[in-house]
């Protein structure tokens, strides 16, 4: 047996080795992609890889960058052939939930525009239905009046607040409110709802996003599991 930390490194490690040389890659962020950023820098200062990477936060370009790889805006690349991420939760129907880390809007805005999208995670992030509350970035302006409507929906929303109990920002500057269920709704039917409410920039409802989940057990082995010919649990 192994604990969590190992588990993400086992399994950063291993979807590290799917870059090849000249790639465009989409970095993820979170804590489980901090092994894939390590294991790309040693290959980038010791191996001669030659990538360009994307990244989906702030704080992802900066630790990318420390360590070699050179990082790019989204509209500086004409293509992204890989995206590597993790996750918060993710079911037996490859949905997902993402927004922990306050990255969402980033994260998928590089996923819709990779040619393909892996998933990294330990096995403690997957579940048969998602039960993780879920993040949903809105502007400011009006924030206030949409949170009353989300409570009026019966979604529990909470502001995600920092340790000063200030609204956290956003690499886009804008909040976000975590929503909770007693039983989450149809995700496809949740996120066209979310999606339709004025105020509502992004929600952290990942759908027919992903291509392959590679995922670390407690054993050190390896699962991988490609997307949509078989559940995933």
């Amino acid at each position: 047996m192994t604990d969590q930390t190992s588990l993400k490194k086992l399994a950063g490690y291993r979807a590290a080795e799917l870059v090849e040389d000249g790639m465009v890659v989409g970095i993820g962020s979170g804590s489980t992609i901090a092994y894939v950023i390590e294991a790309l820098g040693k290959r980038v200062a010791e191996d001669g890889l030659k990538i360009k990477g994307v990244p989906t936060s702030d704080k992802t370009r900066r630790t990318a960058a420390k360590l070699g790889i050179p990082m790019h805006n989204v509209d500086d690349v004409d293509h992204i052939d890989l995206t590597i991420d993790g996750a918060d939760q993710i079911d037996e129907n490859f949905a997902a939930i993402k927004g922990g880390g306050a990255a969402l809007l980033w994260e998928k805005i590089v996923a819709v525009n990779s040619k393909r999208n892996v998933w990294v995670v330990d096995d403690s992030k997957l579940s048969e239905t998602l039960t993780h509350y879920l993040p949903v970035e809105v502007i400011p302006y009006g924030a206030d009046q949409l949170f009353k409507r989300l409570e009026a929906k019966g979604y529990k929303p909470t502001w995600r607040l920092d340790q000063n109990g200030n609204p956290v920002r956003t690499d886009s500057a804008n909040y976000l409110i975590d929503l909770h269920f007693d039983k989450m709704p149809d995700p496809f039917t949740l996120g066209r709802e979310l999606t339709s409410m004025v105020g509502v920039v992004e929600h952290g409802l990942f759908l027919n996003v992903v291509d392959q989940v590679i995922v670390g057990r407690p054993d050190e082995t390896v699962d991988v599991f490609n997307a949509h010919p078989s559940p995933l649990i």
